[in-house]
Protein backbone atom coordinates (compact mmCIF):
# COMPACT_ATOMS: atom_id res chain seq x y z
CA UNK A 1 0.00 0.00 0.00
CA UNK A 2 2.69 2.63 0.42
CA UNK A 3 3.88 2.08 -3.26
CA UNK A 4 0.37 3.52 -4.27
CA UNK A 5 0.77 6.64 -1.69
CA UNK A 6 4.52 7.50 -2.88
CA UNK A 7 3.25 7.39 -6.29
CA UNK A 8 0.26 9.97 -5.07
CA UNK A 9 2.79 12.16 -3.11
CA UNK A 10 5.12 11.87 -6.14
CA UNK A 11 2.16 14.03 -7.35
CA UNK A 12 3.64 17.51 -5.72
CA UNK A 13 7.50 17.34 -6.98
CA UNK A 14 8.86 19.80 -9.11
CA UNK A 15 8.95 18.50 -12.51
CA UNK A 16 4.45 17.66 -12.21
CA UNK A 17 3.86 21.01 -11.46
CA UNK A 18 6.60 22.39 -14.34
CA UNK A 19 4.38 20.27 -16.54
CA UNK A 20 0.91 21.26 -15.44
CA UNK A 21 2.08 25.21 -15.64
CA UNK A 22 3.56 24.42 -19.20
CA UNK A 23 0.59 22.66 -20.79
CA UNK A 24 -1.97 24.92 -18.96
CA UNK A 25 -0.31 27.92 -20.00
CA UNK A 26 -0.10 26.52 -23.59
CA UNK A 27 -3.01 24.45 -24.09
CA UNK A 28 -5.78 26.86 -22.08
CA UNK A 29 -5.02 30.22 -20.63
CA UNK A 30 -1.67 31.71 -22.01
CA UNK A 31 -2.57 35.26 -19.56
CA UNK A 32 -3.88 33.10 -16.96
CA UNK A 33 -0.99 30.80 -17.01
CA UNK A 34 1.44 33.66 -16.34
CA UNK A 35 -0.72 34.79 -13.64
CA UNK A 36 -0.96 31.40 -11.94
CA UNK A 37 2.62 31.19 -12.16
CA UNK A 38 3.89 34.22 -10.40
CA UNK A 39 1.66 33.33 -7.54
CA UNK A 40 2.64 30.01 -7.59
CA UNK A 41 6.48 31.21 -7.22
CA UNK A 42 5.16 33.36 -4.68
CA UNK A 43 3.57 30.70 -3.03
CA UNK A 44 6.81 28.88 -3.18
CA UNK A 45 8.81 31.64 -1.91
CA UNK A 46 6.59 32.11 1.21
CA UNK A 47 6.61 28.09 1.89
CA UNK A 48 10.42 28.05 2.13
CA UNK A 49 11.04 31.06 3.78
CA UNK A 50 8.35 29.61 6.15
CA UNK A 51 10.07 26.01 6.77
CA UNK A 52 13.65 26.74 7.27
CA UNK A 53 12.48 29.70 8.89
CA UNK A 54 10.77 27.80 11.55
CA UNK A 55 12.67 25.19 11.12
CA UNK A 56 10.37 22.87 13.05
CA UNK A 57 10.65 18.97 12.72
CA UNK A 58 9.33 16.14 11.00
CA UNK A 59 7.44 12.84 12.66
CA UNK A 60 10.32 10.82 11.75
CA UNK A 61 12.78 13.69 12.96
CA UNK A 62 12.80 11.76 16.17
CA UNK A 63 11.74 8.80 15.33
CA UNK A 64 13.55 7.82 12.08
CA UNK A 65 11.71 4.05 12.09
CA UNK A 66 7.96 6.40 12.15
CA UNK A 67 8.67 6.57 8.04
CA UNK A 68 10.28 4.06 5.48
CA UNK A 69 13.73 5.68 3.85
CA UNK A 70 11.21 5.88 0.17
CA UNK A 71 9.19 8.21 2.43
CA UNK A 72 11.99 9.79 4.59
CA UNK A 73 13.66 10.55 0.96
CA UNK A 74 10.32 12.59 -0.21
CA UNK A 75 10.67 15.13 2.76
CA UNK A 76 13.42 17.59 2.56
CA UNK A 77 13.99 20.06 4.96
CA UNK A 78 12.39 20.99 8.01
CA UNK A 79 8.69 20.60 8.73
CA UNK A 80 5.70 23.72 8.53
CA UNK A 81 4.19 24.00 6.55
CA UNK A 82 3.90 20.94 4.43
CA UNK A 83 5.48 22.33 0.93
CA UNK A 84 3.65 19.49 -1.23
CA UNK A 85 -0.02 20.52 0.13
CA UNK A 86 0.42 24.51 -0.26
CA UNK A 87 2.05 23.96 -3.69
CA UNK A 88 -0.38 21.85 -4.93
CA UNK A 89 -3.24 23.89 -3.48
CA UNK A 90 -1.99 26.31 -4.82
CA UNK A 91 -1.26 25.03 -8.59
CA UNK A 92 -4.54 23.14 -8.93
CA UNK A 93 -6.55 25.44 -6.80
CA UNK A 94 -5.43 28.68 -8.74
CA UNK A 95 -6.70 26.52 -12.27
CA UNK A 96 -10.01 26.18 -10.88
CA UNK A 97 -10.40 29.30 -9.35
CA UNK A 98 -9.63 30.44 -12.76
CA UNK A 99 -11.87 28.25 -14.55
CA UNK A 100 -14.29 27.86 -12.86
CA UNK A 101 -16.07 24.57 -14.15
CA UNK A 102 -17.58 22.78 -10.91
CA UNK A 103 -16.70 19.47 -12.46
CA UNK A 104 -13.04 20.59 -12.57
CA UNK A 105 -13.33 21.78 -9.11
CA UNK A 106 -14.34 19.06 -7.65
CA UNK A 107 -11.82 16.83 -9.28
CA UNK A 108 -8.44 19.21 -8.43
CA UNK A 109 -10.11 19.59 -4.65
CA UNK A 110 -9.95 15.40 -4.51
CA UNK A 111 -6.34 15.58 -6.08
CA UNK A 112 -4.99 18.17 -3.89
CA UNK A 113 -6.94 16.18 -0.36
CA UNK A 114 -5.03 12.96 -1.49
CA UNK A 115 -1.88 14.56 -2.21
CA UNK A 116 -1.79 15.99 1.17
CA UNK A 117 -2.89 12.80 2.99
CA UNK A 118 -0.47 10.92 1.62
CA UNK A 119 2.04 13.30 3.61
CA UNK A 120 -0.14 12.05 6.74
CA UNK A 121 0.28 8.44 5.64
CA UNK A 122 3.47 8.33 5.02
CA UNK A 123 4.31 10.36 8.40
CA UNK A 124 6.41 12.59 6.79
CA UNK A 125 4.32 15.59 8.07
CA UNK A 126 2.41 16.32 11.25
CA UNK A 127 -1.42 17.34 10.85
CA UNK A 128 -0.48 20.70 11.97
CA UNK A 129 1.65 21.22 8.53
CA UNK A 130 -0.52 20.36 6.00
CA UNK A 131 -3.68 22.09 7.22
CA UNK A 132 -1.18 25.35 6.99
CA UNK A 133 0.27 24.19 3.47
CA UNK A 134 -3.26 24.00 2.45
CA UNK A 135 -4.59 27.13 4.10
CA UNK A 136 -1.53 29.29 2.34
CA UNK A 137 -2.17 27.38 -0.54
CA UNK A 138 -5.88 28.58 -0.85
CA UNK A 139 -4.30 32.06 -0.17
CA UNK A 140 -2.20 31.91 -2.96
CA UNK A 141 -4.53 29.93 -5.68
CA UNK A 142 -7.24 32.91 -5.04
CA UNK A 143 -4.87 35.46 -5.67
CA UNK A 144 -3.95 33.64 -9.08
CA UNK A 145 -7.63 33.86 -9.87
CA UNK A 146 -7.24 37.59 -9.30
CA UNK A 147 -4.80 38.25 -11.86
CA UNK A 148 -3.70 41.28 -9.73
CA UNK A 149 0.01 41.63 -10.62
CA UNK A 150 1.12 44.61 -12.36
CA UNK A 151 2.10 44.77 -15.95
CA UNK A 152 3.60 47.46 -16.86
CA UNK A 153 7.48 48.01 -18.73
CA UNK A 154 8.88 49.19 -16.36
CA UNK A 155 7.41 46.51 -13.98
CA UNK A 156 8.06 43.93 -16.23
CA UNK A 157 11.71 43.79 -16.20
CA UNK A 158 12.53 45.94 -12.83
CA UNK A 159 10.89 43.27 -10.99
CA UNK A 160 13.14 40.25 -12.03
CA UNK A 161 16.22 42.58 -12.11
CA UNK A 162 15.88 43.11 -8.56
CA UNK A 163 15.05 39.73 -7.92
CA UNK A 164 17.67 38.59 -9.46
CA UNK A 165 19.86 40.86 -7.46
CA UNK A 166 18.64 39.61 -4.24
CA UNK A 167 19.48 36.35 -5.20
CA UNK A 168 23.30 37.70 -4.78
CA UNK A 169 22.89 38.24 -1.57
CA UNK A 170 22.76 34.37 -0.68
CA UNK A 171 26.17 32.38 -0.12
CA UNK A 172 26.65 29.17 -1.88
CA UNK A 173 24.71 26.64 0.32
CA UNK A 174 21.59 28.25 0.37
CA UNK A 175 18.45 25.70 0.51
CA UNK A 176 17.53 24.95 -3.40
CA UNK A 177 14.22 26.21 -3.00
CA UNK A 178 15.02 30.20 -2.66
CA UNK A 179 16.87 30.13 -5.98
CA UNK A 180 14.14 28.08 -7.82
CA UNK A 181 11.66 30.28 -6.38
CA UNK A 182 13.43 33.62 -7.19
CA UNK A 183 13.92 32.05 -10.17
CA UNK A 184 10.36 31.34 -11.26
CA UNK A 185 8.92 34.49 -10.36
CA UNK A 186 11.65 36.61 -12.15
CA UNK A 187 10.77 34.39 -15.17
CA UNK A 188 6.95 34.30 -14.71
CA UNK A 189 6.72 38.06 -13.82
CA UNK A 190 8.88 39.15 -16.99
CA UNK A 191 6.56 36.53 -19.34
CA UNK A 192 4.08 38.48 -21.72
CA UNK A 193 2.12 35.31 -23.63
CA UNK A 194 0.48 36.64 -26.22
CA UNK A 195 -0.01 33.30 -28.50
CA UNK A 196 -3.25 31.40 -28.95
CA UNK A 197 -3.79 27.79 -27.82
CA UNK A 198 -4.71 25.21 -30.50
CA UNK A 199 -8.22 24.57 -30.95
CA UNK A 200 -7.86 20.82 -32.18
CA UNK A 201 -6.91 17.99 -30.82
CA UNK A 202 -3.52 17.35 -33.30
CA UNK A 203 -2.26 20.49 -32.56
CA UNK A 204 -2.76 20.03 -28.52
CA UNK A 205 -1.15 16.60 -28.81
CA UNK A 206 1.67 17.64 -31.47
CA UNK A 207 2.54 21.43 -29.20
CA UNK A 208 2.25 19.04 -25.62
CA UNK A 209 4.70 16.59 -26.69
CA UNK A 210 7.58 18.98 -28.34
CA UNK A 211 6.90 21.55 -25.98
CA UNK A 212 7.51 19.21 -23.21
CA UNK A 213 11.25 18.00 -24.61
CA UNK A 214 12.36 21.21 -25.31
CA UNK A 215 12.00 22.63 -22.33
CA UNK A 216 13.08 18.96 -20.17
CA UNK A 217 15.83 19.11 -22.63
CA UNK A 218 16.73 22.00 -21.26
CA UNK A 219 16.24 21.25 -17.70
CA UNK A 220 18.22 18.28 -17.63
CA UNK A 221 21.01 20.04 -19.78
CA UNK A 222 21.37 22.66 -17.38
CA UNK A 223 21.02 19.97 -14.70
CA UNK A 224 24.43 18.77 -15.83
CA UNK A 225 26.12 22.14 -14.79
CA UNK A 226 28.94 21.66 -11.84
CA UNK A 227 27.44 21.62 -8.81
CA UNK A 228 29.66 24.70 -7.67
CA UNK A 229 28.20 26.57 -10.27
CA UNK A 230 24.45 25.20 -10.15
CA UNK A 231 24.29 25.56 -6.35
CA UNK A 232 24.53 29.18 -6.44
CA UNK A 233 21.39 30.95 -5.94
CA UNK A 234 22.01 33.31 -8.78
CA UNK A 235 23.11 30.84 -10.86
CA UNK A 236 19.93 28.30 -9.72
CA UNK A 237 17.61 31.50 -9.93
CA UNK A 238 18.89 32.73 -13.47
CA UNK A 239 18.34 28.34 -14.69
CA UNK A 240 14.72 28.78 -13.57
CA UNK A 241 13.83 32.01 -14.94
CA UNK A 242 15.33 30.87 -18.55
CA UNK A 243 13.38 27.78 -18.40
CA UNK A 244 10.14 29.78 -17.67
CA UNK A 245 11.19 32.50 -20.65
CA UNK A 246 11.84 29.26 -22.54
CA UNK A 247 8.34 27.97 -22.12
CA UNK A 248 6.59 30.91 -22.74
CA UNK A 249 8.18 33.26 -25.69
CA UNK A 250 10.83 30.00 -26.66
CA UNK A 251 7.99 27.19 -27.41
CA UNK A 252 5.88 29.44 -28.67
CA UNK A 253 8.41 30.74 -31.07
CA UNK A 254 8.77 27.58 -31.88
CA UNK A 255 5.62 25.93 -32.48
CA UNK A 256 3.95 29.29 -33.93
CA UNK A 257 2.03 27.08 -36.52
CA UNK A 258 -0.12 25.45 -33.79
CA UNK A 259 0.79 28.50 -31.42
CA UNK A 260 -0.27 31.64 -33.67
CA UNK A 261 0.22 35.24 -32.02
CA UNK A 262 -2.99 36.75 -31.05
CA UNK A 263 -3.96 39.64 -33.81
CA UNK A 264 -4.53 43.24 -33.36
CA UNK A 265 -1.72 43.41 -30.65
CA UNK A 266 -2.83 47.06 -30.07
CA UNK A 267 -4.51 46.65 -26.82
CA UNK A 268 -2.15 46.36 -23.76
CA UNK A 269 -1.49 43.08 -21.94
CA UNK A 270 -3.84 42.58 -19.05
CA UNK A 271 -4.75 39.54 -17.38
CA UNK A 272 -7.59 37.22 -18.75
CA UNK A 273 -11.22 37.41 -17.20
CA UNK A 274 -11.88 34.07 -15.46
CA UNK A 275 -14.08 31.76 -17.57
CA UNK A 276 -18.09 31.43 -16.09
Amino acid sequence: MESFWLAVTALGRDEVFIVVLALYTWLVRPRGGRDLGVAFALSYLVNTALKYGLDLPRPFTSDPALASEAARATGGGPGLPSGHAQMSATLWGGIAAQLRRPAFTAAALALVAVIAASRLVLHVHYPSDVIVGLLLGTLFALWAARGDFPLEDLGRWGVPVVVLLVSLLFPAGTPRELGVGLGMLAGFWASRPTFTPPTDWTGRLIVAVLGLTVVFAAYFLLAALPDALKDLPLVRALRYGGLVLLATHGVPALLRRWLPQETGRNVPFTAAAPVR
